[in-house]
């Protein structure tokens, strides 16, 4: 008996056997038809698997009776496969969708080898098109609000009666930043106080960010990062024309239009774009709290495609901007004896840009790009007035290698500036001329899951009759531990020549600066930064976690000191040095038309030379950031965000009041048209609330730090449209 029923055991097992067969399920990207490694797999909501190298997982099916896989990935819409029946053992192919916010693979130009953003060691913060369209509708005008949204970056107003606002990656002071226009450095020394307030969204396609030490392929004045605004290309079959209409309760008026247009051999982009701000006095203190601001941009650029592997790219820019702030009786032309004051800044700035590329059959290219740009500023006082040029330059020659395992990017380049002022002038500031010559070589080297970005830059900078020469290697790397874990460390060195004009120096002063001289060194740095990012798909979301640490260390810092007797100021190199350190981190959530974020910063910035009080002024120890963005359909989208901000320290040590800032949009398109209404600082707090920010005398008063907004509640209504 029990012989017979081990072998009707061993029947049913054979038939139940019989009926099980292998389902090999391969993963591919929908366009490029790359295997997706990592890939969740749910079979009958029961049995979970992750796809392999080669992009599949193998499940065997229970019985002859349908059965169904989901399948979700990260940045990949989710999908679920139904099979009736099998009776083999059976392959299985999906291709999977990107899913739609990020339908745009994001392709980083600062990298030279125009690398995917997740195939870089050195970790780049990208602003794509998306993002920079929905300022458009926000703030028009301008991008200091939008690079202030990235962690770690901090818009600080430097003066109240002129507004400019200084850019602070990690806790460093502006100055130590570069920014770049299409990688040509256009902004600096006398010509750079007003730049990112001069640049309009509707003109640009992306902002790429690196934070920290990034001199190896852009030369020194990248202590702290560098920020490079990637201009609008036209796209082949696709002529596109959008005009922004703009006006705010802080009496702001924009438009702006921009068209583009391409065919086989030849294609066009042009931006022109006007802004006018009355002055607005918010407090009533008798002073402006916004200036008066006339500007107009125009922007052409012509391309060139001479095959389908060479192109040029021509363009022309030219900026006016006539800014004006101060006494508001005086603005208003009712000048008397006792009200004077005003600071004035009139600037017109033309530049010139051409870049060749060719790119050869093994994936070589080559890259031949130059700029010039000359500035003319006029700028006035109640007490003191210079007018004044600069003429700036940049030329490079670049040739990337793209092999199997390694790419590498070597090129030498040309850039200086020229100041020169105009008579009569009654400065001490000395007309002046620097030059750098530079030749720097990187490679990326891949290594399983491993990638080396080794580099090295050596530039010989001629300033004020001294000529040195520096190097400047720096490395980064990337561990890819799987499809979720990535993490990147880098570190290198930077340098800044010596220039007297920085934003945190008023107009007047420059009446009693003194000109830069021999015993001035160049500021040298050391930087480092690391972070580990994970990305996940939980439920449906879409979860990146992201930490971060960083270090920047600039040593024999330039200090403007006033002399024995206060007539005038001079810059001297300090014996110790400056130090910012801390951390980011953030949370990412995304599902459907809900996005969620939250992030905190910690910035322990220094000067250690200063022993009374070593806190570097005006930068926030802690920082909380987060947005909650919902997109109820392809018409209507609504978002709100918030920042606090912690205490600060002021010169003297004197401690900064916390504060939150709330803003809120809604966005409705209508057709052709995109509708925008935002609100920004909805709790309208503002310095000039809690403390007196001008101080007597009237006739050429002075003011406190500004550590805190100072315009209160602003509200715009925007319209947009697209002709495409």
């Amino acid at each position: 008996m029990k012989k017979i029923i081990f072998c009707l055991f061993l029947v049913l097992t054979s038939i139940v056997a019989m009926c099980q067969f292998s389902i090999s399920i391969t993963v591919k990207d929908s366009t490029t038809k790359a295997f997706l490694q990592e890939v969740t797999i749910a079979f009958n909501s029961t049995t979970t698997k992750a796809t392999n190298k080669n992009g599949s997982a193998t499940f065997v099916s229970p019985n002859n009776s349908a059965f169904s896989f989901s399948i979700s990935y990260i940045n990949y819409a989710d999908k679920t496969v139904v099979i009736e029946r099998i009776s083999s053992d059976t392959t299985i192919e999906v291709l999977l969708t990107a899913a739609e916010h990020s339908l745009d693979e994001v392709i980083v130009s600062s990298s030279r080898t125009n690398s995917r953003l997740e195939d870089l060691p050195t970790k780049v913060e990208v602003l794509g098109s998306e993002e920079v369209t929905e300022e458009n509708g926000i703030k028009p005008g301008n991008i200091a609000s939008l690079l202030g949204d990235i962690a770690g970056i901090q818009i600080q107003q430097t003066s109240a009666a002129t507004g400019n606002a200084d850019l602070r990656i990690q806790g460093v002071p502006g100055k130590y930043t570069q920014l770049l226009r299409d990688g040509m450095p256009l902004f600096g020394g006398y010509g750079g106080s007003f730049s990112i307030l001069q640049i309009p969204p509707l003109d640009l396609q992306q902002i790429e960010l690196v934070k920290g030490a990034s001199s190896t392929l852009y030369g020194g004045g990248a202590i702290a990062g560098m920020v490079n605004l990637i201009s609008k290309k036209p796209k082949k079959g696709s002529p596109h024309q959008s005009f922004t209409l703009n006006r705010s309760t802080l009496k702001e008026n924009n438009l702006n239009a921009f068209i583009s247009g391409r065919n086989d051999k030849a294609g066009y982009t042009l931006f022109a774009g006007g802004n006018l701000q009355d002055a607005v006095d918010v407090n009533k203190d008798g002073f402006s709290d916004a200036p008066s601001l006339k500007s107009i941009f125009i922007h052409p650029r012509m391309f060139l495609y001479h095959n389908a592997h060479s192109s040029t790219a021509i363009g022309y820019t030219v900026n006016f901007e006539n800014r004006k702030g101060g006494d508001m009786q005086v603005l208003n032309n009712a000048k008397s004896d006792l009200h004077q004051f005003f600071i004035q800044n009139k600037s017109l700035r033309n530049t010139l840009d051409i870049a060749y590329e060719n790119k050869f059959q093994q994936n070589d290219i080559l890259t031949l790009k130059g700029s010039t740009s000359l500035l003319n500023k006029d700028i006035s006082t109640n007490v003191f007035g210079m007018k004044a040029t600069q003429l700036g330059w940049f030329t490079e020659a670049a040739y990337t290698m793209k092999r199997k395992a390694i790419t590498w990017v070597g090129g030498i380049n040309l850039n200086g500036e020229k100041f020169t002022k105009k008579q009569p002038d009654s400065s001490t500031l000395a007309n002046y001329a620097n030059n750098t010559v530079g030749a720097f070589l990187q490679a990326d080297v891949k290594m399983g899951k491993l990638t080396a970005q080794p580099g090295l830059r050596a530039d010989n900078v001629s300033y004020s009759g001294i000529s040195k020469t520096l190097l400047l290697p720096r490395l980064s790397l990337m561990y890819k531990f799987d499809n979720h874990f990535t993490s990147r460390v880098g570190g290198g060195l930077g340098y800044k020549i010596p220039t007297p004009f920085t934003a945190e120096v008023d107009e007047r002063n420059y009446h009693y600066l003194l000109p830069i001289t021999n015993s001035n060194k160049p500021e040298r740095s050391f930087g480092f930064n690391g972070d580990i990012n994970y990305k996940t798909k939980i439920g449906g979301w879409d979860v990146t976690l992201n930490q971060g640490v960083f270090l920047t260390q600039i040593n024999e810092p330039l200090l403007l000191l006033d002399s024995s007797n206060q007539l005038n100021s001079f810059y001297e190199n300090q014996t110790e040095p400056i130090v910012s350190r801390g951390g980011e981190s953030y949370i990412q959530l995304r599902k459907g038309g809900l996005e969620l974020y939250l992030g905190y910063t910690y910035t322990d910035a220094e000067r250690k030379y200063n022993a009374t009080n070593k806190q570097l002024p005006l930068i926030a120890k802690n920082k909380i950031a987060s947005v909650i963005a919902y997109e109820f359909s392809e018409n209507l989208r609504t978002g709100i965000e918030s920042a606090f901000t912690g205490t600060q320290y002021l010169d003297d040590g004197t401690a900064t009041t916390p504060y939150l800032f709330l803003a809120a949009m809604i966005r409705y398109n209508v057709g052709k048209c995109s509708f925008v209404l935002n609100a920004e600082n909805l709790l309208d707090f503002r310095q000039n609330k809690k403390q007196q920010v001008v101080f007597p005398p009237i006739i050429n008063p002075s003011f406190s730090e500004i550590w805190a907004p100072l315009d209160g509640r602003v509200i715009n209504l925007s319209m947009t449209v697209n002709f495409r």
